[in-house]
């Protein structure tokens, strides 16, 4: 039959009614259906008739009204085919709106989809070939009208919280809606919605869920209904999984994934089960691994794995994993990559005292050398537990002297890396449970770092080496072991006493210990103890009963009194567990004054410095006792404070060993403890000396004494001991921690008292303590102005040294205390009846040689305030006198030394006279001749030697100690004053608290004076006390380095050569940390002592931190060069180009070569941060980075590394910025410091403006290409968060100048990581790009 005249051409529309074209249009295809006109002809008259209409409406192309034209035609009338095939032509020639009609049709065909399945199949079709063409869609004039319409078909910014007012977001929100809607098909096709959270599907899936669109579809039963139906669920799976494998789609769903978290963790739920429960998927030939990708999260903005993307933004990087046979070397492989954990842990242990907590530094390292170093999470948990190994082993033969020894090494070890290890399990506990995440991904989460820690304990075991316990720890390790064996034994075991043990007799390593500790944080439980090899199969038999020591605290938890002979046992083993601290602590504050002081007496013993299980919660409690229960004035006389007395005193003298006050800074108690001994100073040196208590030992203590030993130990806790220089000169280039003042201390302690995040933390699964342990006064704010008598003291410390002493008037009180004290001093000294000093009077004298018990009365029995006030005037006129000949120094040395035993807090304010004078010159020197003044002769030649072989390692010359054949030398009178002072203590328990203080304070001291005072100091020491000869010597070698910027630059060169095994003078020649930071010091052998040992020891006393980081800068181009030029072959160099999958040629030396500049920036970015802090990195990426990039800089010169060493360069710049910044300011959402903010916008600026061409840069451009995408790489897959911190204007421009280069991948990640605001921006970037 002929067909009829096509209808006329469409008049024109009026303003009030739809365009007449598309009323023209569904006529004309309605008559095309019933004349079964072909396809290709009723979409070229369609063409025709919308481009005579384009000038009377903006809805052509991709016209929205077409769209819904089409949308009817399909809908009503049974859907003829020839519909169908209209509606191709039309999606194919771009004459109607694809995702408008596909929105129509998802919300009507799929419900009827068991009724009409071959719409439904012609639906899934169309949606498959047109479904998500956005790219010129959304250069559509009417693209806001298509927007608009969709939303309210498919309300999708009613659904998604997020309005859909830019096209990017809207194309996110549309991807994500379809590939929801095909998901719940599949699951309601199954049944399987019922299982979802909300048992129904989020948008319509059945006739009941929606009204009809004009009319309804007809009915049609025929046979082969039920089959269609089965074919459509299987070609519904298959589109699932192809829109999965598309690049554009999984690039799109990564925005979705981390902008729309809520909404993408229940749409992953459902694709979750839909992968694990559907039968439809099981029974076809479909790979899970789409599915898995984007329920885990693995998939990338690229459509990639991660570790694709980790190769694609760093092609030459080597990822041996640390457990792996090629990455337990310990060269510069990837093993020496985590070096930066050695050199903290190392730092850790110099003796000075942090106001920081070591648990969250340590912690927020390895979660940054995790993501820098792209590794699994056992083998970051690896590299901390074997750096913290080597720091024992460091130490197992320790050196005497005022530093802290063995026992802090197993704290940090035994208590501070496993709560570190605990912080960063619980951190990522509670992400799971604040974020929106999917079931099945948040029981993956929470279980997946505990399965790592087990892991890496498991693989700790090969390493046998650094598992031998010291033999101070055996007999621990020995225990718990057996406690393992009597566990799989079946032996009950109460509250840790072992009392049936016959028989067993197991030999333990520092793993079994480490494994307890994990126990008692539960981070692992007792399925531990049948790994393979923990327990040894054979037992020694040997009878082994209860110790003697347990046996004692099994008595004391059973009620047994606290004894003299029973606080002498159970001092000297600590607490099997939390439980008998916490009565420790109960009887400590409820119990008699004789009962809490032998409590006290216990809790501050082996239990605080061994109980490694739980010394958290010991520490803490010790501070509780400490802390006052009065209100915010401490200055009242009837303070509680002075009923506890000899309890404080006990406690006092028991945290004052060198050992503990470290432990308490790891535990980030060093505010709090400051705070409450503040308190105690306050009180009790308002007191007279005639206060005091009678111990039940006999003992007699005063005020004067708790005064002294509270007084002392709060000066240890602060940079007291450094010379005022620092203060007055270095400012902001200060070393890191030497501003800690007491008001900061405050500040601190406030600040963790009122911020919400700094309350009682408690991590998952963790034991509360069961006994309240706070003060009300210890919820408040705590200032300077609350100790008045402190703070005038501390107001008279600076006056000392800012400037020299003035006058006192006559007949002031401290005039006459003054005067008191001097004729005290030296009545034996008084030549002829002349006084001492300027300013001392003629009181009468006595033929006493000391304050003695006989004559102690007759020293003033002053307040201890009141007597320090005058220490200075004392001392200044004694000096006085000595310097003019009327005091021999040995009568300086006897009335200073009998002063400080009157009252030993003075020996504080004499420390701090003698620092200022030193500083100021003006002194002559002292000739230490051997009669005025110790002659250091014997022993000098003997220092010398030795501190050559020890700095031999370095290649640093060493002075020569004396010079004009004088055997003697000399030193500054105050130093010489000073040293003479200390030689006249006994090394006995009672003045080691003291010592503890002046011995350091010595140290800084000489070493702030011109060489070689402190050899000289050291050979006279030597002399006083062999057995410290070692550590004397050692500190006396660091002093070659405090007098010569260019010694340091040299040990900074040999700390790069040794890491990088370059070093042909280095302690071991393999490279990594066995070079670096070697065995520690061995005494006795005086043999070379690793570089970074020794720079760890040096680098507080280096005058100019800003100085230091360009050296190291400069320091590690030259690593990189001399890298380019050894590891990669010359004649192959030109062959290292990029292609597109990577690097095709000399992959591998190329591979090698990356690794070492790896390693060298992590080492330089550990230096910086270790040795100026944030304030030296934010220098380095404000300042120093961008003056070398306008720099020209010509690193091959002569061309031998063929260009490559720039490549190489520009990575190593790279990874200096990005890695000292992660360690300096962390990279969790929440910064420590305001500071990453501001450095972060500004460098980033400084790269857009690069980019943008307005900053002319005098670096090369592989050189700049390289550390510009190497850069904005890290930042975006290690720290995104830092993105998040930038504007998003700066973003844009970076992206856009990353896409000129071809770097259409970065440049999309960066706005990916950019938070929601730069979701659309992303989105638009990735439809645009060519993939």
């Amino acid at each position: 039959m002929a067909m009829s005249a096509p209808p006329p051409p469409p008049p024109p529309a009026s303003s009030s009614s739809p365009p007449a074209w598309l009323e023209w249009a569904a006529e004309y295809t309605k008559a095309a259906q019933a004349e079964s006109r072909p396809p290709p002809e009723w979409a070229a008259r369609v063409a025709a008739a919308s481009a005579s209409a384009a000038g009377e409406s903006g809805d052509v192309p991709w016209s929205a009204g077409l769209a819904e034209v089409l949308a009817r035609a399909l809908l009503s009338g049974g859907g003829a085919p020839a519909a169908w095939k209209y509606a191709e032509a039309a999606l194919a020639a771009r004459l109607a709106s694809p995702a408008l009609l596909l929105a129509i049709l998802s919300t009507r065909v799929i419900p009827q989809r068991f009724s009409r399945p071959m719409e439904y199949r012609l639906y899934l079709e169309l949606l498959k070939r047109h479904g998500f063409s956005f790219h010129y869609q959304m250069k559509a004039a009417n693209f806001r009208k298509i927007m608009d319409l969709i939303d309210g078909n498919l309300s999708l910014s009613k659904i998604f919280g997020i309005s859909t007012c830019e096209p990017g977001v809207f194309v996110v929100h549309f991807v994500l809606c379809i590939l929801w809607q095909l998901v719940d098909v599949v699951l309601d096709d199954e049944s399987l919605l019922e299982l979802t959270p909300e048992k129904k599907a989020q948008w319509p899936t059945s006739p009941e869920d929606v009204s009809t669109f004009e009319g309804t579809f007809t009915e049609q039963r025929t046979e082969k209904i039920e089959k269609l139906q089965k074919m459509n669920t299987v070609t519904t799976m298959e589109l699932i999984e192809h829109l999965l494998r598309n690049k554009v789609i999984t690039r799109i769903l990564s925005l979705a994934r981390e902008n729309m978290q809520s909404h993408w963790g229940a749409f992953t739920n459902r694709l979750h089960l839909l992968a694990t429960n559907s039968s439809t998927l099981q029974n076809l030939a479909i790979s899970l691994e789409p599915f898995q990708q984007l329920i885990l999260g693995d998939c990338n903005v690229y459509g990639e794995t991660k570790h694709n993307m980790r190769k694609r933004f760093h092609p030459i990087v080597a990822s041996n994993p640390l457990s792996s046979p090629n990455g337990r070397c310990l060269g510069a492989s990837y093993s020496a990559l985590w070096i930066p954990i050695d050199m903290y842990l190392e730092d850790c242990l110099d003796g000075s005292i942090a106001a920081t907590n070591s648990i969250e530094i340590l912690s927020g390292l390895v979660k940054a050398l995790q993501s820098v170093n792209r590794s699994t999470w056992h083998d970051a948990f690896l590299a901390l537990w074997m750096a913290s190994l080597r720091l024992v082993q460091r130490e197992r033969e320790p050196i005497e002297g005022p530093v802290p020894h063995l026992d802090t090494r197993l704290c940090m070890l035994l208590s501070i890396t496993t709560l570190a290890v605990a912080d960063i399990i619980d951190e990522a506990d509670s992400l799971c449970n604040e974020t929106e995440l999917n079931s099945h991904t948040k029981e993956k989460s929470i279980g997946n770092l505990r399965n790592e820690l087990m892991l890496s304990l498991q693989i700790l075991g090969d390493y046998e080496s650094l598992l031998v316990p010291p033999p101070c720890v055996v007999s621990a390790a020995n225990h718990a072991v057996t406690k393992a064996a009597m566990f799989i034994s079946g032996i009950s075991i109460n509250n840790g006493y072992m009392e049936n043990v016959n028989g067993m007799n197991y030999s333990g390593n520092m793993r079994h210990l480490i494994v307890e500790s994990c126990i008692s944080r539960n981070l692992l439980d007792t399925s531990a103890y049948y790994w393979p090899g923990y327990v040894s199969n054979h037992a020694n038999s040997v009878s082994l009963t209860l110790p003697s020591q347990l046996a004692g605290w099994s008595s004391f938890m059973k009620g047994a009194p606290l004894t003299q002979s029973l606080v002498n046992m159970l001092i000297s083993t600590p607490a099997p567990s939390l439980a008998e601290v916490e009565k420790l602590f109960e009887v400590a504050v409820n119990g008699s004054d004789d009962v809490n002081v032998s409590a006290a007496t216990v809790l501050c013993g082996a239990t605080l410095l061994r109980g490694w299980n739980f010394q958290e919660h010991t520490v803490r409690l010790v501070v509780e006792l400490l802390s006052p229960s009065d209100p915010i004035d401490y200055s009242g006389r009837e303070s509680q404070l002075i009923k506890l007395g000899p309890m404080l005193n006990v406690i006092l003298s028991g945290i004052s060993a060198v050992d503990y006050a470290p432990i308490f800074s790891f535990h980030g108690l060093i505010p709090e403890l400051a705070a409450a001994l503040m308190a105690i100073c306050e009180v009790f040196g308002s007191l007279s000396p005639s206060v005091s208590w009678t111990l039940r030992t006999g003992e007699e203590i005063s005020a004067h004494t708790v005064f002294s030993n509270a007084f002392i130990l709060l000066l240890r806790l602060w940079k007291f001991n450094h010379p005022p220089l620092e203060y007055c000169v270095m400012g902001d280039g200060a070393p890191v921690g030497s501003q800690l003042t007491p008001e900061y201390l405050l500040l601190l302690r406030n600040s963790q008292v009122l911020s919400s995040s700094s309350l009682a933390k408690e991590r998952n699964g963790q034991r509360k303590l069961q006994i309240p342990t706070s003060h009300p006064s210890s919820e408040h704010p705590i200032f300077m102005d609350s100790f008045p008598k402190l703070k005038l003291w501390y107001r008279q410390h600076q006056a000392c040294l800012a400037s020299t002493l003035s006058g006192l008037a006559h007949g002031t009180p401290v005039r006459n205390n003054v005067d008191s004290l001097l004729n005290l001093m030296f009545r034996k000294a008084n030549k002829g009846g002349t006084s001492i000093g300027s300013i001392s009077g003629s009181s009468s004298i006595s033929n006493s040689s000391g304050p003695g018990g006989d004559d102690l009365h007759l020293w003033p029995q002053l307040p201890a305030w009141e007597i320090l006030e005058a220490v200075p005037f004392v001392v200044d006129a004694a000096l006085t006198a000595c310097s003019h000949g009327r005091l021999f120094p040995r009568e300086l040395a006897t009335g200073l030394k009998d002063l400080a035993d009157f009252l030993p807090a003075s020996l504080a304010t004499i420390v701090s006279y003698f620092s200022a004078e030193v500083t100021r010159g003006v002194w002559k020197p002292a000739s230490m001749n051997g009669s005025d003044w110790p002659s250091p002769s014997v022993n000098l030649s003997m220092v010398e030697e030795h501190i050559k072989k020890i700095v031999a390692a370095t290649g640093v010359d060493v002075p020569r100690l004396v010079t004009g054949g004088s055997s003697s030398g000399t030193l500054p009178l105050p130093l010489a004053a000073f040293v003479s002072l200390t030689i006249t203590y006994k090394l006995d328990k009672a003045s080691e608290r003291f010592l503890n203080l002046a011995g350091p304070a010595l140290e800084n001291l000489a070493a702030s004076c011109p060489w070689p005072s402190m050899a000289i100091v050291a050979a006279l020491w030597t002399q006083k006390v062999k057995r410290w000869s070692d550590f004397l010597v050692f500190s006396a070698s660091r002093t070659v380095f405090h007098h010569n910027n260019d010694a340091v630059v040299q040990l900074l060169r040999s700390c790069f050569a040794a890491t990088l095994g370059m070093s042909s003078t280095s302690v071991c020649s393999c490279g990594g940390v066995a070079s670096l930071l070697g065995h520690g010091y061995c005494p006795g052998g005086f043999s070379p002592v690793a570089p970074g040992i020794l720079y760890l020891r040096i680098f507080r006393c280096i005058k100019d931190c800003s100085i230091l980081a360009e050296d190291i800068l400069s320091l590690l181009m030259l690593s990189v060069k001399d890298i380019a030029e050894t590891t990669v072959p010359r004649q192959r160099s030109d062959k290292l180009k990029k292609t597109k999958y990577g690097m095709r040629h000399g992959q591998v030396s190329l591979s090698a070569a990356m690794t070492q500049v790896k390693v060298a920036a992590s080492l330089g970015a550990t230096l910086i941060w270790l040795s100026g802090g944030t304030a030296l990195v934010q220098s380095l990426i404000q300042e120093m980075l961008p003056s070398w990039f306008l720099t020209v800089q010509d690193l091959d010169q002569g061309g031998t590394s063929g260009g490559i060493v720039y490549k190489l360069g520009g990575h190593a710049l790279a990874y200096l910025a990005v890695s000292s910044g992660m360690f300096a300011w962390g990279i969790d959402p929440t910064p420590v410091s305001r500071r990453r903010e501001r450095v972060t916008r500004s460098h980033l600026e400084f790269l857009a403006s690069a980019l943008d061409g307005k900053i002319s840069l005098g670096c090369g451009p592989s050189l700049w290409r390289a550390y510009v995408a190497g850069f904005l790489g890290l930042v975006v897959e290690c720290t995104p968060c830092w993105v998040q911190e930038v504007e998003l204007r700066v973003l844009k421009r970076l992206s856009s100048g990353l896409r000129q280069w071809g770097e259409d991948e970065l440049a999309v990640a960066l706005l990916r990581r950019a938070g929601p605001e730069a979701m659309g921006t992303a989105a638009e970037l990735i439809l645009s790009s060519e993939w």
